[in-house]
């Protein structure tokens, strides 16, 4: 097949070749769309091929490759382009670019196949795709770092890659656990991400309680992110607890670059720009940790002081007294003085007026008199 660069012809559907589908994900929603669009406007632009063994494959328009067999259409415009297998993975994401983003998995699977199929250096290929390289490295990792079943979910879309990218930073042979306990429990992509931080470092035992009971796990971690408003506490309480949720969270991604990669990852001119905000944060820290030190002081003596007055209210309530008023004089006759009680009222109720015996002592009083 004779075919200038850039030239547009009509081909017929069953000529268009999809050995680069791999590289896209199918999206059936997309397709229809296209097949309504193709219905009512017909095909606005070419697709983009080029020709491998003489026969022409498809760079760029595979959802209308897909949708006009909906539409009864036979033929569609093509435009060719002259590309090696670099060029043309390169084409992929760059055509596919001026529409509907690539998603990041996409990405992972252009990138693998220019450095692992096609021998190109990380930096090569971040040249070709117009990237730093640490986007190229970021989009291996995501395949390379990836369990088989990982990837099999990611390929199908039942893996979001956000949190497949979480995956990686644990070894290869944990991940499928991970997996079937956010099927089995349901968790949510935040959830998962959570799980997934405590399982970093994780020994044995926790690793098998964490596995077994994620959100129990998550709710006795520290620093996990909880509901944005818990019902069991007050606006006040509320609002502290979102500044203590934001808190431990920013403490807890420092702790972890302080321990790796640290010092190791700044530049000299990083060093001395940043030195003054690490002193900063020294002595902002050491402050906060005192005070809270001595709010915990103030909440154990506060629990302490309650504790003893709910004791005191019950032991007033065992002994029939009343813990508010201790002073407060017996009434005379009662069971205490060693007097008989006094009767049954007639209609059935017990008589205990308080001011009876009051009124005995004063008439006593004026006849001693």
């Amino acid at each position: 097949m004779r075919w200038e660069g850039g030239e547009v012809r009509p081909l017929p559907i069953d000529a268009l070749g999809e050995r680069y589908r791999r590289y896209r994900l199918s999206d059936p929603a997309a397709e229809e769309a296209m097949a309504r669009s193709l219905r009512q406007y017909g095909q606005s632009s070419p697709v983009v091929v080029c020709l491998r063994d003489n026969q022409p494959e498809l760079l760029d328009g595979f959802k209308r490759r897909a949708a006009a067999p909906l539409v009864a259409l036979r033929t569609l415009s093509a435009r060719v382009v002259e590309a090696d297998e670099a060029a043309a993975k390169a084409a992929i994401y760059g055509l596919n670019r001026l529409g509907t983003q690539p998603s990041e998995l996409e990405e992972a699977w252009i990138v693998h196949a220019l450095v692992r199929e096609d021998g190109l250096t990380q930096v090569q290929a971040a040249e070709l795709l117009g990237h730093h390289k640490s986007w190229i490295s970021r989009r291996l990792a995501l395949l390379e770092r990836l369990c088989d079943e990982a990837k099999s979910e990611l390929r199908l879309g039942l893996l979001a890659p956000s949190l497949a990218r979480q995956l990686t930073q644990l070894p290869v042979g944990n991940q499928p656990a991970v997996l079937a306990t956010a099927r089995r429990e349901s968790l949510t992509v935040t959830e998962a991400r959570g799980v997934i931080d405590l399982l970093r470092g994780a020994s044995a035992e926790q690793e098998q309680f964490i596995l077994q009971q994620p959100r129990e796990a998550l709710l006795q971690a520290e620093g996990v992110q909880g509901p944005i408003r818990d019902l069991l506490l007050s606006p006040g309480g509320n609002r502290v607890a979102r500044q203590l949720r934001y808190l431990l969270d920013a403490l807890g991604n420092m702790e972890n670059w302080l321990r790796y990669p640290g010092l190791a990852e700044l530049k000299r001119g990083d060093r001395v720009l940043l030195t003054p905000r690490f002193e900063r944060l020294a002595r902002d820290a050491n402050s906060v940790a005192v005070l809270v030190a001595d709010l915990l002081l103030q909440l154990q003596l506060s629990e302490k002081r309650h504790g003893r007055e709910a004791t005191q209210r019950d032991h007033a309530t065992l002994s029939g007294g009343n813990v508010d008023a201790p002073d407060r004089p017996r009434i005379a006759g009662g069971s205490d003085d060693g007097a008989p009680c006094p009767g049954p009222h007639p209609g059935g109720t017990l008589r205990h007026n308080a001011n009876d015996g009051s009124a005995k002592a004063v008439v006593t009083t004026r006849f001693a008199r």
